[in-house]
Parts: C-alpha cells; sequence; structure tokens
C-alpha cells in the first residue's frame, strides 16, 4: 500500500500544477496569446521552431510532430520543425562552437522573420535556449518560452510562459499539456472545415 500511496502522491502533485493553471487568468491569457502567435505565424506562411535539452528536447519533437502530421482531426501540414533531431548538425555545432551554440547556429542558419521560436527550460537559464533566443530575436522571431518559476527565460523571451512549480518532472507535464493546448488551437483556427466538431 505504501507503494501505490507514492504513485498517488505523484498523480496529486501532477493534478495541482494543472489546478494553478487553471486557475491563473494571466497564465491563460498568456497561452492564448501564444497560440495566437503561432497561428498568424502559419497563416503568413512561417513555421514555429523548438527546441530544448534533455526531456524538453522529446517534447520540442513531440510538438513539432503535433504540428506537422495532425493533432485531433486529418488536416494538412502545418510547418514546424524541432532542432533537436539531426545529430550530424548537433555534434558539428558542438564540436567547432560548443553546446552552447547549439540553438542558435541552427536558428540563425534555418529561421527566417516571422517564424516563432519555442524555447523550453524548465530551469529557465539553458545556456544554448537563451543563446537561441537572442539570435532570433536579431532576426525578426517572435520569441516564446515555457519555463518554470524561474530563471533568466522570463525576461529573455518576448513571451514566457511560466509554469507554477520549481520541480522539474511536474513543469515537464505542464510543458506537453500547454504544447497540446497550442496545437489544438492552431488546428482548430487555422483549419475550421477540416473539424468533425464543425459538421
Amino acid at each position: 500500500m505504501e507503494n501505490i500511496n507514492y504513485f498517488k502522491q505523484h498523480i496529486e502533485d501532477s493534478i495541482d500544477i494543472k489546478k494553478k493553471i487553471l486557475a491563473s487568468d494571466e497564465l491563460l491569457e498568456k497561452i492564448l496569446k501564444a497560440g495566437q502567435i503561432c497561428y498568424n505565424a502559419h497563416k503568413k506562411g512561417r513555421k514555429v521552431i523548438i527546441a530544448g535539452n534533455g526531456g524538453s528536447a522529446a517534447d520540442a519533437q513531440h510538438i513539432a510532430a503535433e504540428f506537422v502530421s495532425r493533432f485531433e482531426f486529418d488536416r494538412p501540414g502545418l510547418p514546424s520543425l524541432a532542432l533537436t533531431t539531426d545529430t550530424s548538425i548537433l555534434t558539428a555545432i558542438g564540436n567547432d562552437y560548443g553546446f552552447e551554440n547549439l540553438f542558435s547556429r541552427q536558428i540563425q542558419a534555418n529561421a527566417v522573420e516571422g517564424d516563432v521560436f519555442i524555447g523550453l527550460s524548465t530551469s529557465g537559464n539553458s545556456k544554448n535556449v537563451l543563446k537561441a533566443f537572442e539570435e532570433a530575436k536579431k532576426m525578426g522571431v517572435f520569441t516564446i518560452g515555457l519555463a518554470g518559476a524561474g530563471g533568466k527565460i522570463q525576461d529573455l523571451a518576448d513571451l514566457c510562459l511560466s509554469m507554477p512549480s520549481t520541480h522539474t518532472p511536474r513543469i515537464q507535464e505542464a510543458h506537453i499539456l500547454v504544447g497540446h493546448m497550442l496545437c489544438a488551437f492552431v488546428e482548430k483556427m487555422f483549419f475550421p472545415e477540416y473539424d468533425p466538431a464543425n459538421k
């Protein structure tokens, strides 16, 4: 029973952060704004670029896949790119320019003005994500941070979605919830004629 209670505590902690998000109109307004920014970028033929480290790298790939493939229903793909997938690029930049330039170099090479860059950092202090924000801003790329309750990302991102937690696993669980919310919003807005709910 003790081990089951341990699992229950994990679930309760995860539910708690989601309840805090639900109760925060300020954060929900920011998530809505982020969704509108991504929608507007796609409407103008631009793309959403996403990056993070470790579990956040997997989340970046997950969110990009939802945009490119599908989320709630079948529809044309939306351009999105995770900067965490090409091992040749990652190892070349890491070897030649250092790990802290892993994402900024790819932003410089692949982003164009009007794109959106979403950087995930649970600490809010991931150097390679912060440097990518700096590079993105030079290029006219709007930056959205997905973070926890602290870190330099709060001031560096054009818009920071700060999860009400300092515990990495809970922040990551909240990040993928928000990622799903963004995908669902953009998909519904961009393709109302494909949405079965509108039939």
